[in-house]
């Protein structure tokens, strides 16, 4: 049986009447982002005005292509959990939406928006990968701890309070990560890629991008202004020589990728 925290450290958050702190990391064990994330699954694939998502059968060579990324993600043997979380991906048809996020338990979303704004394969690589660290290092439980704290989240995760998981379903493209949790998740990226065929700098090259046309200051939440663009794609570049990583790009055909959408 898996080992649960949660009761430890709910007791030393009652017995010393404290708010979250970086002494308990995340309340929640394992088990409880995998429930919490089956169910916020369940409530966006119910909520097709909100969230209009591709079916796989109808655009089988565009899901073909982000799970062959996936698979060279998870198995670059650095991934935590890879084969706790079922790692599912959902396409959102939402051109209008520049966004991409990802919900405890190993849930993917990208919307198509994002998916043709991006430039090549190493980009969405690079975006995958940040991805992927939100929910392997559990960022996503410990966000949601801070905005509707231990209990209710609790009762959530425990299938107890379906309002409380259509609320998060309603606003998990707008969640707001810590300063820390985003440089982990863009150092996990590189950390990944160094291990498959993209280029392991791949989230740089979007930023770059963005800064380019003018449009940092627009940036989406999945990847937020903390730190600024500019120094995250320093820090990026950073990691990547670090590790001694390949930047060459992949060569990857992404334009066929984009014909695939709709």
């Amino acid at each position: 049986m898996k080992k649960r925290t949660l009761a430890f450290c709910v007791t030393v958050l009652a017995t010393a009447s404290l708010l979250w702190s970086a002494s308990c990391v995340n309340l929640f064990s394992v088990e409880d982002d995998e429930n919490l994330g089956a169910q916020v699954d369940d409530e966006i694939q119910s909520n097709p005005g909100e969230y209009p998502l591709l079916k796989e059968s109808d655009y089988p060579d565009a899901y073909d292509f982000l799970y062959d990324m996936r698979d060279q993600i998870l198995d670059s043997g650095k991934v935590d959990h890879a084969d706790d979380f079922p790692w599912q991906i959902k396409i959102i048809d939402d051109d209008s939406v520049l966004n991409a996020f990802s919900v405890p338990g190993g849930y993917l979303y990208f919307y198509t928006g994002l998916l043709k704004y991006l430039d090549t394969a190493d980009h969405l690589a690079g975006v995958m990968g940040h991805e992927i660290a939100h929910a392997a290092k559990r960022h996503v439980t410990e966000a949601l701890t801070q905005q509707y704290g231990i209990e209710l989240l609790l009762q959530a995760a425990l299938g107890n309070d379906l309002a409380i998981v259509q609320d998060i379903a309603g606003g998990l493209s707008g969640l707001a990560f810590s300063r820390d949790h985003e440089s982990e998740a863009d150092e996990f990226s590189v950390i990944y890629l160094a291990e498959t065929d993209f280029a392991c700098d791949g989230t740089a090259g979007f930023f770059e991008k963005l800064i380019a046309e003018g449009e940092a200051g627009g940036t989406p939440e999945f990847l937020s202004t903390h730190p600024n663009p500019e120094n995250r794609v320093e820090d990026i570049h950073k990691k990547a020589d670090e590790l001694g990583c390949d930047t060459t790009p992949s060569g990857v055909n992404y334009d066929a990728f984009k014909a695939s959408l709709p």
